[in-house]
């Protein structure tokens, strides 16, 4: 059975979804992997690299997907590498697609999927249960975001992260608010603890309390009268009485920071707007921002998502896709994870739809023209209504 990987088109990706290491194994296994040439040279990963490892190295994507069964991404595929994929099957079902899909984000790509009857899985509906946990892209690139966060806001501020003593003085360490305590916000918390700031935490889910103050946080957060969380290590809305209580939580917390780092999202996607631009504007001169969930719209009003703006003597700083800024280690977190879940389902060297298993049946999409993730649909039948 054909894989194949081909380089990213994506502006600004540096990833690859798979690195040699795990190459060497998918062939061991009984797979052939065919991989375009410099697929990897962004992520530092040499053909020479590749080729050692028993992949087939070739001139371009046409040549990688001409007759491949599997086909590996990081981002999203375009509608013309959908198109390319289709024309270049030989199943009579069609290829698949793994990657991390992001399906409400792009739902133009799910419908090209469909169309073409490709069988398409996305990573980050991978349901989060204990024997999908080595499969989680989302976490794995999570923690790479909430650790270069936190490098950003101590590179952004124009003071110390740790206390210093010094000669002429001491310099009192600085305060680090982080908002969000799923990976990346755990991750923000104790990377900035370890660069000696002084961090305090929040988060809608009370339960996960312990796990802020064992990184080394101090924990900030308000009884709600509604419970947030909603399975799987997501939070969910808040009522509208919780919502103006945790409000007045951000609002103080921020006034007190001289950096706020926010991580939130909601089901792992949508970015709620925590930080208006008044708290913006009442924070301390030289404080700054770093709206982690800028790929989903940002928790900030003031977020430009791409960029970094000056909010009177604020600096707001919205990174897109920061995993990419790390791309071996992203790339070869990435690549583990594919290899995990194209174990599961490997029998005799073949990878076998058993779409009765839940982490299979969660992660796909589409499947014989359809679309059949139910949230995608949703999503799309919405947006087929809209005048």
């Amino acid at each position: 059975m054909k894989l194949a990987v081909i380089k990213e088109t994506a502006p600004g990706e540096t990833r690859v979804a798979l690195v040699p290491e795990c190459v060497r194994k998918l062939v061991a296994a009984g797979y052939t992997v065919s991989v375009e040439r410099a697929a990897g040279a962004d992520a530092k990963f040499a053909d020479e690299a590749y080729a050692t490892a028993g992949a087939v190295i070739v001139d371009d994507a046409a040549a990688a997907l001409d007759g491949a069964e599997m086909v590996l991404k990081v981002r999203p595929p375009s509608t013309a590498e959908v198109d390319l994929v289709a024309r270049l099957q030989r199943l009579p079902e069609g290829c698949m697609v793994l990657g991390g899909l992001l399906p409400l984000r792009h739902l133009e790509c799910i419908r090209a999927l469909a169309a073409h009857r490709l069988t398409a899985f996305s990573t980050d509906a991978i349901p989060r249960i204990t024997r999908a946990q080595s499969m989680d892209t989302l976490s794995s690139m999570a923690n790479i975001a909430g650790y270069r966060g936190a490098l950003l806001a101590a590179l952004e501020l124009p003071r110390y992260f740790p206390m210093l003593m010094t000669a002429a003085g001491t310099i009192l360490p600085a305060r680090v608010f982080v908002i969000g305590a799923g990976v990346a916000g755990l991750q923000a918390i104790a990377t900035a603890k370890r660069l000696g700031a002084n961090v305090v935490a929040t988060d809608v889910r009370p339960e996960v309390r312990e796990q802020i103050e064992s990184v080394g946080a101090k924990w900030a957060g308000i009884e709600l009268r509604t419970s947030a969380a909603a399975g799987g290590g997501y939070a969910k809305e808040l009522s509208d009485e919780d919502k103006a209580r945790q409000r007045e939580l951000l609002a103080e917390e921020c006034a007190r920071a001289d950096a706020v780092i926010t991580t939130a999202l909601i089901g792992g996607t949508s970015a709620p707007k925590l930080i208006t631009r008044d708290m913006v504007s009442r924070m301390k001169p030289g404080a700054v921002v770093i709206d982690l969930a800028a790929d989903g719209g940002g928790n900030c009003e003031a977020s430009e998502p791409g960029r970094t703006v000056e909010v009177g003597a604020v600096r707001v700083v919205a990174p897109l896709n920061l995993p990419a800024s790390m791309p071996s280690d992203a790339s070869t977190l990435w690549s583990r994870n594919l290899l995990a879940f194209i174990s599961a389902f490997t029998r005799e060297g073949r990878f076998h739809l058993m779409v009765d298993d839940d982490i299979l049946r969660g992660a796909m999409i589409t499947h014989q023209g359809e679309v059949t993730h139910k949230a995608t649909r949703d999503a799309l039948a919405a947006l087929e209504e809209r005048p």
